[in-house]
């Protein structure tokens, strides 16, 4: 059984990636993204949430899809908020304000994909829009 599969497909152990540290108690695992792969649609990752962290109301330039895999989470999409728990889905198209808020005691952590390479995330009260996962794009 080989270790790795054949180019350009990809096989990641969350062991063998790099945290993000985002600040407050928030840490992401870039999956799948323009740093491994020049060929993929998507960029993916999981992002771990400490109780009662939350990234602000933001946007992003392409459609999201999440999957919250633990803890419970509050979820603001445009006007609208939503108490989940793990099991939910959901779908942002591109340019829709949202956010993720653990409002649990305990680890929250949702899985992300985003239709696209090139990803940025405009911050809703700033007007600021940085690249995905860049140095500014924290918190």
């Amino acid at each position: 059984m080989g270790q790795t599969p054949q180019p350009p497909s990809l096989l990641i152990r969350p062991s063998e990636v790099e945290q993000v540290d985002r600040g407050a108690g928030i840490v992401t695992l870039p999956m799948v993204g323009k740093w491994n792969s020049t060929q993929s649609s998507v960029t993916t990752g999981v992002t771990s949430f400490a109780p009662g962290t939350g990234i602000p109301l933001h946007s992003h330039n392409v459609d999201e899809c999440v999957l919250v895999l633990e803890g419970e989470a509050t979820v603001t999409i445009g006007e609208d908020e939503f108490d989940v728990d793990a099991g939910v889905n959901t779908w942002v198209p591109a340019g829709v304000p949202h956010r993720f808020v653990n409002r649990g005691n305990s680890l929250m952590r949702i899985f992300w994909i985003y239709g696209g390479l090139q990803v940025t995330r405009t911050i809703t009260a700033t007007g600021q829009t940085f690249e995905h996962l860049s140095v500014h794009d924290r918190q």
